[in-house]
């Protein structure tokens, strides 16, 4: 069993008793690292969740981003009703297994995803200012300016206490130079990470480079050389670790042999559909059929990503992620939904009933994928809770209606707890032109980073405690 440095290695006592092991212990293998879950010979939790966030002994508060490209068809969208006792809307319908763990927020606000003077460009704001709360220069070369994001302003003080500062990851590829949208950088489309101005984080978008990133250990040629030859023999990581494993178990009670062997059966089948993505891309070539054997259906590829999201949360090895269902102004199809316009092109319905009809389903299905995630993320045991009652995950899009193109109202679901700073099940409404950015205020203070001001933040958000 190998530790970081500085950390207390497990050891039995002369009593027989073990010693409680670091939280940021890691099982490694040859080119192979993977933190541990949440065990109880980790020390006592039982004050864990009555700490404030950030405190220490406190479970970790993890944060992630999920970013809907096109806004809303917003008739569909808002529920009626406040507070515990509404009524989800049809599009939202998906949630109502899911709605005791998630709020619904209207009112909030993009100020600078609007033109301000900059005239076209709706798409390329809403996604640049999706997590910046910043105006976007309006240039299609090399003179971008933004602001740093959210989820970077927080890997930049929270990062050191995981593998990986922080998790980016999406559903299409993107580029980072050229025009995309009326003058408008292509890395303001394909982009919602900033680490400062002018640097896009970029995604990843293969399953299987992201499952590397997160596991892969290639700081060293000989590192970099096991995980090539792992990827030619085709054998499981946990292959490479399976020693370490025993040699731990022998020192764990039943209940945390247990998660072991629940995290090492959730490794096991991303693994199964990691590869069988991969087999995918290795094979089959643009505007072909792919075979019927490899899983290509969006939702699918999208349960996939959510997945290896929900991996990085539960081993420790970020507390931080982005999700982009698709770039902004995405104009993907959706042949499982028998929608076979573009998704942005769709979104210009004029009120036609049919293509509204169309962008009711696009709506839906991502609600659905994300309400799936949220199911998964209550159903992970995490301490003396579940994951996400230590988690907050924002759902939203930087348009309201797609057709409008406004960004004002915008469709946001918060799910999580936040290690019980935040009281689920409900709508909230806030005020007209209440700043997206002051609920990013408050996330922030919950995932314990000092903040004095972010993007156009006025405040705190008020009302995340009933």
């Amino acid at each position: 069993m190998t530790t970081p440095a500085n950390d207390p290695k497990t050891t039995f006592n002369i009593t027989g008793q073990v010693k409680p092991i670091s939280r940021r212990a890691m099982l490694k293998g040859l080119g192979v690292a993977m933190a541990l879950p949440m065990l109880e010979a980790m020390g006592p939790a039982s004050k864990a969740l009555a700490a404030p966030a950030g405190a220490a002994g406190a479970m970790p508060t993890r944060m992630a981003f999920v970013f809907a490209p096109n806004g809303v068809n917003y008739d569909h969208w808002l529920p009626k009703g406040e507070g515990k006792r509404y009524e989800l809307s049809p599009t939202l319908k998906p949630l109502e297994a899911v709605r005791q763990h998630v709020n619904v927020m209207t009112g909030l606000t993009l100020d600078k995803a609007r033109a301000n003077g900059d005239g076209p460009g709706d798409h390329a704001r809403s996604s640049a200012t999706f997590l910046t709360g910043a105006q976007a220069r309006k240039t299609s070369g090399n003179d971008i300016r933004i602001g740093v994001s959210v989820d970077q302003f927080a890997a930049q003080q929270i990062g050191d206490k995981t593998r990986l500062p922080s998790l980016e990851i999406g559903m299409e590829r993107g580029r980072s130079a050229g025009r995309c949208d009326s003058g408008y950088s292509c890395a303001y489309v394909s982009n919602v990470a900033w680490a400062d101005e002018d640097t896009p984080v970029p995604k990843m978008t293969n399953p299987l480079d992201v499952f590397e990133r997160m596991f892969g250990e290639i700081d060293n040629v000989e590192a970099e050389a096991a995980k090539q030859d792992r990827l030619r023999r085709r054998a499981s990581v946990l292959d490479y670790v399976m020693q370490d494993t025993q040699s731990l178990e022998r020192k764990l009670g039943k209940s945390d042999r247990n998660k072991i062997d629940e995290f090492q059966t959730s490794i096991r089948e991303i693994e199964r559909r990691v590869q069988l993505a991969r087999e995918g891309v290795d094979v089959v070539a643009p505007d072909v059929e792919p075979p019927k054997e490899v899983p290509t259906k969006l939702s699918e590829r999208i349960d996939l990503m959510y997945d290896l999201m929900l991996l990085a949360f539960r081993m420790d090895v970020t507390r931080v992620s982005t999700f982009m269902l698709g770039n902004g102004g995405s104009n993907k199809r959706f042949e499982e939904l028998n929608v076979r316009d573009g998704h942005h092109s769709l979104s210009h319905h004029r009120n036609n009933a049919e293509m509204v009809a169309k962008i009711r389903k696009i709506d839906r299905f991502y609600v659905e994928g994300f309400s799936r995630f949220v199911k998964k993320m209550a159903d992970t045991p995490d301490g003396k809770g579940s994951l996400l009652d230590h988690s907050m995950v924002l759902y939203g899009s930087g348009i309201c209606d797609g057709n409008r193109h406004n960004h004002e109202n915008l469709p946001i679901v918060m799910a999580g707890r936040a290690n019980h700073s935040i009281d689920t099940g409900r709508l909230i409404h806030y005020g007209r032109e209440t700043p997206l950015c002051n609920l990013y205020m408050s996330m922030l203070d919950r995932a314990g980073c000092d903040v004095a001001e972010f993007g156009d933040a006025t405040g705190r958000l008020n009302k995340l405690k009933a």
